[in-house]
């Protein structure tokens, strides 16, 4: 498993983009503060990059780092859950926006690793963050140092799938680097619940 964190954190250091197994299904994934990586990614699955992303942290400190206030409603969440559960959390620590619309990846703002590329964060701020159940994520994760992008392996209105044998060529030949088919066996194949929490105690279940 070391040899494909390393391969993976490669690529990702590089601005690329990986095709990996999460503790769900399997994602397509790039660091969380690079817009141009994440450009890539709107690219390949052919999705409007006015929706947000999902985001994968190693703990509850990396999130601190990346939402301005945390509500205390997450912490609780957090700390009695036992299965993949993606929070959506208010105030992300945000980058630089473009200076043009339609910007490309040429004149995106330079990643700046202490803040969330503006293109994973929804158009009201909030930011959906999950605490990966498995040991490669949380070990990629960590090591990366910053949020993983992870979004579904499928182009934008297709089924999700949940086994590497179901993703897309056009997936497959689209992304940098394809991590380790046999590290699927920590996947669940189902996607995680979302819950939106606010500052003000308010909880809402968009996935149950």
């Amino acid at each position: 498993m070391n040899d494909a964190i390393q391969k993976a954190l490669e690529v990702l250091r590089n601005g690329g983009v990986i095709l990996y197994p999460t503790d769900t299904v399997w994602g397509i994934g790039c660091d969380a503060t690079d817009p141009a990586a994440v450009a890539k990614i709107y690219a390949i699955k052919n999705r409007e990059d006015s929706k947000s992303l999902v985001l994968l942290a190693s703990d509850m400190d990396m999130i601190c780092r990346y939402v301005k206030e945390i509500p205390e409603m997450a912490v609780q969440l957090v700390e009695v859950n036992d299965k993949p559960m993606t929070i959506i959390y208010p105030g992300a620590v945000v980058g630089p926006l473009p200076v043009t619309s339609g910007a490309t990846e040429k004149t995106l703002p330079k990643a700046d690793r202490r803040c969330l590329a503006f293109n994973t964060v929804a158009e009201d701020g909030t930011v959906g963050i999950r605490i990966p159940m498995m040991d490669f994520c949380q070990q990629l994760v960590a090591r990366l140092g910053r949020p993983l992008v992870s979004t579904s392996a499928n182009i934008s209105g297709e089924p999700t799938p949940k086994k590497f044998a179901e993703i897309s060529e056009q997936i497959k030949s689209a992304v940098d680097h394809i991590v380790d088919p046999a590290l699927e066996r920590g996947s669940t194949g189902q996607s995680s619940s979302i819950i939106k929490v606010g500052l003000d105690y308010s909880i809402e279940i968009i996935r149950g």
